[in-house]
């Protein structure tokens, strides 16, 4: 669908809820496309309207990415940091726009990321906290650079689940690890799950965040 300012696919609850119904939005990694995450879809909680969202930036062969990484001679990763507050901001847009095209729920959006994608869902929960009420952080890090920071107290309402590859070798667990420090100092209590696997979903870390989402 190509009306509001991102390409999506979308999921509609099978289940009903009191009011308007909560939105999941998935954000995929780096390189792939709004397919990859959809493949949850019919897997997690029914009383969301789901949407998958493909990037802006195409990329060859195939794929999209949320913004360019360079690798120097050096092995060095480098991360077009303006080129991501932009996804950033277009995501944040496209909320308010999926909230008003499919009369969901402003106060109850969920951002579901990975990698690259969670990079994003932090950004926007964090810079944006009013258009956000719930993320789960999939193989991804808090990159500084691209938060616009609020109050404290604005981050009161937000949940977050974090996950991670103990032996990932596209994002080091070590960067996953200062996440729940980070959010701590804004007032957002989180935990990092560690999971036996490299840069993927391990069964159980699928699970597990579903029964967290169930209990929110």
């Amino acid at each position: 669908m190509s009306t509001l300012s991102l390409e999506h696919i979308i999921q509609k609850p099978t289940k009903t809820t009191e009011g308007k119904t909560p939105l999941l939005l998935l954000l995929h990694g780096y390189g792939s496309d709004e397919n990859d995450l959809f493949s949850f879809a019919s897997e997690l909680p029914e009383h969301y309207f789901i949407i998958s969202a493909r990037a802006p930036i195409p990329m060859q062969p195939y794929g999209n990415a949320w913004y360019a990484i360079t690798i120097d001679y050096d092995g060095v990763k480098t991360s077009d940091n303006e080129a991501a507050k932009e996804s950033r901001d277009l995501i944040a847009t496209f909320i308010t726009e999926a909230v008003k095209e499919y009369d969901l729920d402003p106060f109850n959006v969920t951002l579901l990321g990975f990698s690259q994608g969670t990079i994003l869902s932090y950004a926007v929960a964090l810079s944006y906290p009013e258009k956000v009420k719930n993320v789960i952080g999939l193989s991804g890090y808090i990159n500084e650079e691209i938060i616009n920071l609020q109050s404290s107290a604005s981050y009161a309402h937000l949940n977050i689940y974090n996950s991670h590859g103990t032996v990932d070798q596209v994002i080091p667990i070590d960067a996953a690890r200062k996440t729940p420090g980070y959010l701590s100092s804004l007032g957002i209590e989180s935990t990092l799950s560690e999971f036996p696997v490299g840069h993927g979903v391990h069964p159980t870390n699928f699970y597990e965040f579903k029964e967290w989402l169930l209990k929110l």
